[in-house]
């Protein structure tokens, strides 16, 4: 019987006592994954020798039980994880959210859960909201796995709403935050150079540590800052953000070295790392007295302005690098509401010639009038 594909690179072979066995091969290693394909067993050393490493003894096997979370959690890894479908950094989300729920509750057989018992997991993180609803996706992701195994009849999940979000989830840098930001962090210093190059690109954490001169392109329109987003590198068709240099990012580039690897490394040469930034980020906005100010809130900021200057929901995509426009639009929200307002007010007084854009009642109402005598 040919098996689907679900463990890729799994390979069966037959041993000298003529028993037929897995075994999995990465960089010039050998794996090997037991007798029975599918099994627990199976899954937990499949999932190790994707990782390159070797399950000792099985160790904690004895204490995951077929049809528990943790036995789901390790299946779905091996199947969610997968080749390229995934960037590196997604994967280390998605773990950092699905082990702390495995930790708690892996003992626990999954067709035990309910909708009750979901709603009661995501209240217990309603102090922070983005994160309760955050752990929803992915468990609604771990649990619709569970229906695919026929585990459960339902995802529980899908009955259960995500929490509303005051002032629209991950602050968006003002105005008046980031003037006050350059003005604690001067010009020369890291600090204004990670803010100059994240306000004036909108790149994330992790592509902005990877910008370099090797990013700039010439074009007969002048240089543009020119990558491809590490989110979506492994995809058909990665985004690629292409966009015009702004005098302000210029001057900043103009201070840095040329013959730098990237315009943020280290002073030991090495790239620096997107968690590097995130904690040096935190201490620098703590410095200036900007404590609900985080990276991701620069790339809404751009958007914001964006949004303010008038551009589409397409133009702010193009230079965000997002794929959607919900995407977008969940970025633009905090745009200046009432600017935004009173430029479309003006656009509808302005219309041509006068001309109204309601009906004329009184008019309307006189050849009824007429009519029925």
């Amino acid at each position: 019987m040919k098996h689907r594909k679900e463990y890729p690179g799994a390979t069966p072979y037959t041993d000298a006592r003529g028993k037929r066995r897995w075994r999995y091969r990465k960089n010039g290693k050998s794996f090997e994954l037991g007798t029975e394909y599918g099994s627990v067993e199976f899954v937990q050393r499949y999932e190790a020798a994707v990782r390159g490493s070797k399950v000792t003894g099985m160790i904690g096997a004895d204490r995951i039980q077929p049809g528990t979370i943790n036995d789901l959690v390790s299946r779905y890894y091996v199947v969610a994880f997968a080749g390229d479908k995934l960037a590196e950094s997604t994967k280390r989300s998605y773990r950092g959210i699905i082990e702390k729920f495995r930790e708690d509750h892996g003992h626990r057989p999954v067709a035990t859960l309910k909708p009750h018992m979901v709603e009661t997991l995501i209240a217990k993180k309603a102090s922070t909201p983005n994160a309760a609803n955050n752990f929803r996706k992915r468990l609604g992701q771990l649990l619709d796995y569970a229906v695919k195994l026929e585990w459960l009849a339902t995802n529980p999940v899908r009955q259960t709403k995500p929490l509303e979000i005051e002032g629209g989830g991950i602050h968006t840098w003002s105005e008046d935050d980031i003037t006050r930001f350059y003005k604690k962090h001067e010009p020369g210093t890291l600090p204004h150079r990670v803010m100059t190059l994240m306000i004036w690109t909108g790149a994330a954490r992790v592509d902005v540590v990877k910008l370099g001169w090797f990013s700039i392109k010439e074009t007969p329109d002048g240089p543009r800052m020119t990558y491809r987003r590490q989110k979506t590198r492994k995809h058909k068709k990665p985004v690629l953000v292409s966009i015009p240099i702004a005098a302000e990012l210029q001057a900043m580039l103009d201070t840095c070295d040329r013959n730098a690897g990237t315009f943020l490394q280290t002073v030991h040469g090495k790239q620096r790392s997107e968690k590097s930034i995130t904690g040096d980020m935190r201490k620098w906005c703590d410095d200036a007295g900007l404590p609900d100010c985080t990276p991701h809130g620069l790339r809404k900021a751009i958007a914001r302005r964006l949004a303010e200057a008038g551009a589409s929901a397409s133009q702010i995509g193009a230079i965000t690098g997002h794929k959607t426009l919900s995407e977008v639009q969940r970025y633009v929200e905090a745009a200046n509401r009432e600017s935004m307002a009173g430029d479309g007010m003006a656009l509808l007084l302005a219309r041509p010639n006068g001309e109204q854009t309601v009906v004329n009642l009184p008019e309307m109402f006189a050849k009824k009038s007429t009519n029925q005598l």
